[in-house]
C-alpha cells in the first residue's frame, strides 16, 4: 500500500479548487515552478537554520508540496495546459526539490553525510526508473514500496522528531539502511513493471 494510492481522492477533494485557479488565468507551469522554487528556498534555509524546531516546517511544507503537485496536474491534463515544457519542469523541479529538503538531514546526521546521501541518490534513481518506463513503450511508473509520497510521509516524520527535540545517533545509520533497501525494492518494482507493460504492449 503506497500513499500514491490515496491520489484519486486527494484530487477531488482539490477539483472546485483547481477550477478556481484555472478560471483565474493560473497554469499548471506556475504552480510546479512555485512549488520547486519554495521547496529549494526551505531546504537551503534549514541547512543553514540555528533552532531545530525550524524542521516543523518540513512536514508542514510536504502536506503543501503535495497538494501543489495534484494541482498542476489537474490543471494540465483538465484544462487544457499539458505541454512538453511541464513535463520537464515536473519531473526535474520533483527531483531538485526532494534533493533540497533531505540534504538538511544529511547535514545534522552525526554518523556523517554517506548514509544520508545514499538515500538521496536512491530517491533520484527511484524517480529516474519511473520516467525511464516511458522510453520504453510503458507508461511513467509509480510503484513503492516507497515513491515520492511515501518518502514525504517518511521525511515529514523524521521532521517533526527533530523539531520535538529528537536527536540522530547512532541509530540513524540504520535507519537509512532500511530505507535505501526499500528504495532498490522501490526502483526493482518499478523496472519490472515497465518491462511487463512494454512486452504486453509489443505482443
Amino acid at each position: 500500500m503506497s500513499v500514491y494510492q490515496l491520489k484519486s481522492r486527494f484530487q477531488n477533494i482539490l477539483r472546485p479548487l483547481v477550477r478556481s485557479l484555472a478560471a483565474r488565468g493560473v497554469s499548471a507551469n506556475q504552480v510546479t515552478s512555485v512549488a520547486a522554487a519554495v521547496s529549494v528556498a526551505l531546504g537551503l534555509f534549514l541547512s543553514v537554520a540555528p533552532l531545530p524546531q525550524w524542521f516543523l516546517l518540513i512536514p508542514v511544507w510536504f502536506l503543501l508540496r503535495m497538494g501543489l503537485n495534484a494541482i498542476d496536474g489537474m490543471l494540465a491534463r483538465e484544462h487544457g495546459q499539458k505541454s512538453i515544457l511541464g513535463a520537464y519542469l515536473n519531473e526535474v523541479g520533483d527531483v531538485v526539490s526532494d534533493v533540497a529538503l533531505y540534504l538538511p538531514f544529511a547535514l545534522i546526521d552525526p554518523n556523517g553525510l554517506v548514509p544520508a546521501m545514499a538515500v538521496i541518490f536512491l530517491s533520484v534513481l527511484t524517480e529516474f526508473a519511473g520516467v525511464l518506463g516511458q522510453t520504453v513503450g510503458s507508461s511513467r511508473r509509480y510503484e513503492g514500496p516507497l515513491g515520492k509520497s511515501d518518502r514525504a510521509v517518511l521525511f515529514g516524520a523524521l521532521g517533526i522528531f527533530v523539531a520535538m527535540g529528537g536527536a540522530f545517533a547512532a541509530w540513524t545509520s540504520w535507519l537509512w539502511a532500511v530505507v535505501a533497501l526499500l528504495l532498490i525494492w522501490t526502483i526493482i518494482n518499478r523496472i519490472s513493471a515497465g518491462i511487463r507493460e512494454a512486452q504486453t504492449a509489443a505482443r
